[in-house]
């Protein structure tokens, strides 16, 4: 017996070594033997979980700590490896226990606080998340990355004053966070403060952040023309997390109208087959259902697609970049209505062009833009949202075919409780020929 416990005792420190050293595969064999001549022994079901974790071995990890939890129901260590390994399965219910334990047990723990707050995070509980967080910064108030955190809660929960101070000290702790710098950039953009933005995601590039993505930002910022459309990594994400809000948002906050303008234009007529461009949620959906026959949307965002599944308005909704879909979608349409979609493109020439092909003869082209002003086709704005002057709808109107039927001005959403106006255009396709 003596011999088996010095030779488990020698596996479990060679573990302990090939853990340190980084070579997990052979701490976790070391721990396994080890385990073998003396079971149940807690330290190395502890070690042996906790490199199971780091194996991306999750499931297999549990069965240690679970041991050891039965032995020693207030050890934190298993409690906290516990909840790493159901964090790594997507079970984060389960896994916020363990860490509500591991704090319950010891209020001093910051790991337990600090992954209680991403736990929380990742179940979108953010003022919950938020006091977690802070409870970490009390024991360690220069951690970077965890006042990043701490930032994009706050940013959540639109105290965004206080947002950029975090990721103000974010950085100040740690400048090599690219994130922080790309989103303080993003905050102070919509500040106004646009050269100590531009100095934001300058310095997010040089820290590795999505080059496109922040030099789009930049771009805006400085009042540059920016790209010929909005990054996809931009919209797509930007979309997905705010689907769960976005029409509360849109139409009682931001006061967003552009949908409502845009169907009474249509009231008393009817289409057969009509596409709803760039659809989000729906919004558009119930004011044009009964002025056509059929109904279908497309949209970049899969979470918006599937809010607006939920209505049972359309026949049909596929995720698609829009231009791609009106390059190749089967349907020919008679009623094609893009609702303030068109502040993420620049470029509208490929738009116009599928929109072209996807019509039938006197079909209708409605859609809404921001306006820019005649000396120029298009702007990006430091909203990062894109502007389109009249003269340039005019003449692609007429390059691709459309006779130019009524234009409205009107506000189409507020931002920072300013309205913003906008161009709504009605369309309707004719032959090209006529405008060679």
């Amino acid at each position: 017996m003596t011999a088996n416990l010095e030779k488990a005792k020698d596996l479990f420190l060679e573990g302990l070594d090939h853990f340190g050293a980084g070579r997990l595969a052979d701490a976790e064999d070391r721990f396994v033997s080890s385990l073998a001549l003396v079971p149940g022994r807690v330290s190395t079901l502890i070690n042996l979980g906790a490199t199971r974790v780091r194996l991306d071995k999750a499931q297999e990890a549990l069965d240690p700590l679970t041991q050891v939890l039965a032995l020693e129901p207030d050890n934190v260590d298993a409690w906290f490896h516990r909840g790493a390994a159901l964090g790594a399965l997507a079970r984060h219910d389960e896994a916020l226990v363990c860490f509500d334990n591991i704090v319950s047990i010891d209020s001093r723990h910051a790991a337990g606080w600090y992954q209680r707050g991403r736990t929380l995070s990742l179940l979108r509980r953010p003022a919950d998340a938020l006091q977690s967080f802070e409870k970490f910064l009390a024991f360690e108030p220069e951690h970077g990355d965890a006042w990043f955190r701490h930032g994009k809660l706050l940013q959540v929960l639109d105290r965004h004053d206080e947002a950029l101070s975090s990721y103000g000290k974010a950085v100040g702790f740690d400048p090599t966070l690219a994130q922080a710098w790309s989103n303080r950039g993003a905050l102070l953009k919509d500040m106004q403060q646009l050269e100590e933005a531009a100095l934001c995601f300058r310095n997010a590039i040089a820290h590795g952040a999505d080059a496109e993505l922040n030099e789009y930002f930049l771009a805006a910022a400085l009042g540059q023309r920016g790209p010929a459309t909005a990054p996809k990594r931009y919209v797509e994400p930007l979309f997905d997390g705010y689907a769960d809000r976005y029409d509360e948002h849109m139409v009682k906050v931001l006061k967003y109208q552009a949908h409502a303008v845009l169907g009474a234009g249509l009231a008393g007529k009817h289409f057969g087959l009509a596409l709803d461009l760039g659809c989000g949620t729906g919004l558009c959906g119930p004011l044009l259902k009964p002025l056509v026959d059929r109904l279908d949307g497309v949209d970049l965002s899969a979470n918006m697609i599937e809010k607006a599944r939920t209505l049972g308005t359309y026949a049909r909704l596929t995720q698609m970049d829009m231009a791609e879909y009106l390059r190749t979608a089967e349907p020919r349409y008679d009623l094609i209505v893009a609702a303030d979609v068109f502040i993420y493109i620049g470029d509208l020439m490929p738009v116009f062009s599928g929109a072209q092909r996807a019509l039938n003869e006197n079909g209708a082209f409605c859609f809404s833009v921001e306006i820019a002003d005649d000396d120029r086709d298009f702007e990006l704005l430091p909203s990062s949202r894109y502007a389109h002057s009249p003269r340039y709808i005019r003449e692609l109107a007429d390059r691709y075919g459309f006779d130019l039927t009524n234009t409205l001005a009107h506000p189409i959403r507020e931002d920072q409780r300013q309205p913003i106006l906008g161009l709504f255009v009605y369309l309707t396709k004719t032959s090209p020929r006529a405008h060679r």
